[in-house]
């Protein structure tokens, strides 16, 4: 027991470039206390001591507004870095060295009594206000980016975006390296594709009525689509 909490102080130390010691992560992390609670209820609820095992995952809650039914399964070095309203529902299956931030939801999408949350693999990062839906699996080195929500399988190594979740890499590169500032977006490509396009379309119809001998004349939608230019050049360029 007692090297399964050093293990867990020290993989808040090594994740959270904000935990100064040791002291600190003991008093000051509710993630953490989250995580030894629910281990507890965890407990409990194997040995069919189902209603302790709620009370104590209802005081968890209260106490670090981090909701983990007492049924979910969680593995090793598990960390939930500023973990408000992280929710992990009751058959979720969750891997080791993995990484979630506040407002993960691990939910499910049926009422029947059977497998229906996610499994989580090894060295998986789930970035702020992700929702995980269903009886899905997440495969080891997963990166999920803020905001997305992930209804389908995503196989090792990918990165997901966007709602609902797209792959946008597929580098095979460990999980605990997400920048989420950095992170692909699928939507401004599509865009700078068709912008692109559009452009060549017009240089090929002004060669051409240049050709032809007639005078074109520029309009409101240049104007709105320079406009558009701009704005997705801020993020990843047109």
């Amino acid at each position: 027991m007692f090297n399964t909490i050093r293990e867990d102080i020290g993989t808040v130390l090594r994740e959270d470039p904000a935990a100064r010691n040791k002291l600190e992560v003991l008093f000051c992390y509710p993630g953490l206390h989250a995580l030894w609670l629910h281990r507890i209820a965890h407990y409990l609820w194997e040995h069919h001591l189902k209603f302790c095992a709620r009370v104590l995952s209802m005081y968890n809650r209260f106490l670090t507004n981090i909701d983990i039914h007492p049924g979910a399964r969680i593995g090793r070095r598990f960390f939930i870095d500023h973990g408000a309203g992280v929710v992990i529902g009751e058959t979720s299956e969750i891997g080791d060295d993995v990484l979630l931030y506040a407002g993960v939801v691990l939910g499910g999408t049926s009422l029947d009594k059977k497998k229906r949350h996610p499994t989580i693999g090894n060295r998986v990062v789930i970035g702020s206000g992700a929702i995980v839906l269903g009886a899905i699996n997440i495969q080891d080195d997963v990166k999920i980016g803020s905001g997305s929500v992930v209804v389908k399988d995503v196989p090792a190594g990918n990165t997901v975006v966007g709602i609902p979740g797209r792959i946008v890499e597929n580098g095979h590169r460990t999980a605990l390296d997400l920048e989420h500032g950095r992170l692909p977006d699928p939507v401004a490509r599509a865009i700078r594709v068709i912008v692109v396009e559009q452009n060549n379309l017009e240089e090929r119809l002004k060669r051409l009525e240049e050709a032809a001998g007639i005078s074109s004349v520029g309009g409101v939608m240049d104007c709105a689509r320079l406009r558009v230019e701009k704005q997705f050049s801020n993020g990843e360029g047109i």
